[in-house]
């Protein structure tokens, strides 16, 4: 049993460190830190990392909010777009095979790593001088909200509600490129209202999951501390690491993380 709780415990210090210096993106490692981590069926798995990652982003929004970094408005319009379509994807969860879920996880991890790397490239060349779809105001650097800006933000809100509740990992993979690619925020800002996102959104559908798979166990409670720990650390260097070398780096982890969801949805 000792030894369940120090593995769960350094799994959470490494999600919640990878979640602060991503902005929840990291949370997309939570349930393949339980599935084989801690031997949780990703089913199980799923409200148990919604729970820990919604309350690690909590954390991080309430740093984020207090240095103002996060654009609120566009956090709620995200999470509300997100909860409308959250149940659906938990009831789906609950439809499909253990496997597929396994094997679609490892898909979209797939994705992940790539789109991420890309954006790292991206971020790399100067040159790089197109009209994002969300523009930052250069006088009070916040967004300029219209139509267009609107729409974008609840399309992406909607693709990580549908996410959240269908493998339980919080949408922030989605949030934190998606902002990046059609915004031109700083990272700590993208970071700070991901996170503000992701503790909306999980909180909804921890809601909904409660009664359903959610047991919480002594592994898995030290897992959900040591996340915040993990969390507040990670935060502390968020703005002292490349985010480039964030960005590499997190693919790189995608694309291992995947290949094992991948052999143990297909094997």
């Amino acid at each position: 049993m000792e030894g369940t709780l120090i593995v769960g415990g350094g799994l959470g210090l490494a999600i919640g460190a990878a979640m602060g210096l991503t902005g929840a993106g990291g949370g997309i490692f939570a349930v393949p830190a339980l599935v084989f981590g801690l031997g949780i069926g990703i089913r199980q798995a799923a409200p148990i990392a919604l729970l820990t990652v919604g309350t690690a982003a909590a954390l991080g929004a309430v740093q984020g909010l207090l240095q103002g970094v996060v654009r609120y408005r566009a956090a709620l319009l995200l999470a509300a777009a997100g909860a409308a379509v959250a149940p659906t994807g938990m009831k789906l969860a609950h439809q499909l095979p253990s496997s597929w879920l396994n094997a679609l996880f490892g898909t979209v991890m797939l994705v992940v790593a790539y789109r991420m790397f890309a954006t790292s490239r991206r971020t790399t060349d100067t040159t790089d001088q197109v009209a994002r779809i969300c523009r930052v105001s250069e006088r009070t650097g916040r967004l300029v909200w219209n139509t267009r800006t609107a729409a974008t933000l609840s399309g992406i809100g909607l693709a990580a509600g549908l996410a959240t509740g269908l493998l339980g990992v919080g949408g922030g993979f989605i949030i934190v490129p998606s902002l990046a690619y059609v915004s031109n925020l700083p990272m700590n800002s993208i970071v700070g209202t991901s996170l503000m996102t992701i503790a909306v959104l999980s909180g909804t559908a921890v809601a909904t999951a409660w009664d359903h798979d959610l047991a919480i166990g002594g592994p898995t409670l030290s897992f959900l501390l040591m996340t915040l720990v993990g969390m507040f650390v990670g935060r502390l260097f968020s703005r002292k690491v490349s985010t480039v070398i964030l960005q590499r780096a997190f693919a790189l982890a995608c694309l291992g993380v995947a290949t094992m969801m991948l052999a143990r949805g297909l094997g």
